[in-house]
């Protein structure tokens, strides 16, 4: 098994944990300013997004009931911000350090919803902030396999006639007009941020900016 949840053996839960690991280490580094910086997630600022994240690892089954009855099932997401708006930033930090193993809902499909949601929002929190990273090129390629076909995110509407393919990456998808770029960039566009459309190019780019608009 590899540590850093990369590898041709890692798990989904093991590559979760090891996303949630080098999130955990950032945030350290972060300014009182950088915490409250607006995130990629509209109305959202980084310290929001890290509450999303975790905020729904202590709920029980009745807890998750009601907060989609608070929320009405679509706004759920605020309801946790909200609960977590009073933690400082070193109160938040020391929560998600307490919980780098994925657990209740997140921890559903062996892992792969806190993989996917983890680096997603983790771009979300660093393009803002001009910090890009190095994502371990495993863990990267297993969630861009995931995202076409997760509808939850939203993907395939936005993709759908195109051709993906990374280019540092041995990956590719769909067919049609190519949009290349970085498997990072590419992450980030397929879940629905325009921020990545100048990272991109090909004849489809075109055609994924204005589905992104």
């Amino acid at each position: 098994m590899t540590i850093d949840g990369g590898g041709a053996q890692a798990t989904m839960m093991s590559m979760a944990r090891a996303e949630r690991a080098e999130l955990t280490e950032f945030l350290a580094t972060l300014t009182p300013q950088q915490w409250a910086t607006p995130s990629l997630c509209a109305g959202w600022s980084v310290k929001d997004v890290v509450a999303h994240m975790f905020s729904y690892e202590e709920l029980n089954a009745f807890g998750l009931l009601m907060r989609f009855v608070k929320g009405r099932v679509v706004r759920a997401n605020e309801v946790g911000v909200r609960e977590f708006s009073a933690l400082t930033p070193p109160e938040l930090l020391e929560f998600v350090g307490q919980h780098l193993q994925p657990r209740g809902l997140t921890a559903g499909f062996g892992g792969m919803i806190a993989l996917v949601d983890g680096m997603i929002h983790h771009q979300d929190i660093r393009r803002p902030l001009g910090q890009p990273r190095t994502i371990a090129a495993g863990r990267l390629e297993r969630v861009l396999q995931l995202v076409p076909k997760n509808p939850r995110l939203g993907a395939r509407p936005r993709i759908n006639g195109l051709r993906l393919r990374a280019t540092d990456l041995d990956w590719t998808h769909g067919s049609g007009p190519e949009v290349t770029g970085t498997g990072e960039a590419l992450l980030v566009a397929m879940a629905g941020r325009p921020a990545a459309v100048a990272d991109l190019s090909g004849p489809g780019r075109r055609t994924l900016a204005q589905r992104l608009s």
